[in-house]
Order: C-alpha cells, then sequence, then structure tokens
C-alpha cells in the first residue's frame, strides 16, 4: 500500500521569505528532517540557526548525508 508523504517534493532549489523562527522547523518542513537544518545554513551562508527578521532563504534539495545536525561535522 502507497502512503503519501506531507514532505513537500523538491527536485529544484527552492526559495523561500520567512519572518523569524528557525531552520530547524524550515529543515523539518521541507527537508523532512529537522537535523538537516545545517545544509539551509550552508546554502544561505549562515552559522546561526535563528532567524531574525524578514530573511528570503534558499531551501537546498535534501541530501541523505547526516551529520547528526552539527554544522560542519
Amino acid at each position: 500500500m502507497a502512503t503519501q508523504s506531507s514532505i513537500p517534493a523538491v527536485t529544484t532549489n527552492r526559495v523561500v521569505t520567512v519572518a523569524g523562527g528557525n531552520l530547524f522547523v524550515l529543515a523539518a518542513k521541507y527537508l523532512g528532517d529537522a537535523t538537516k537544518w545545517y545544509q539551509i545554513a550552508k546554502a544561505n551562508g549562515l552559522t546561526d540557526p535563528m532567524i531574525v527578521g524578514i530573511v528570503t532563504l534558499t531551501i537546498p534539495q535534501a541530501s541523505i548525508a547526516s551529520n547528526g545536525g552539527i554544522l560542519g561535522a
């Protein structure tokens, strides 16, 4: 039996504008795993997962590589 995923299918980079929040939530929504926040951070030249103000971010394609959510690991 096939199940549908609630994770949006991404085949190319997306650009989203957010007002505050954090990269954990965006990673969970767009990449299917909150610990992949570092992929969004790297794509946008960020080191802090907290978002301050209104920011436009590039959301990269989900990578199967995992580093446990540690930037630079």
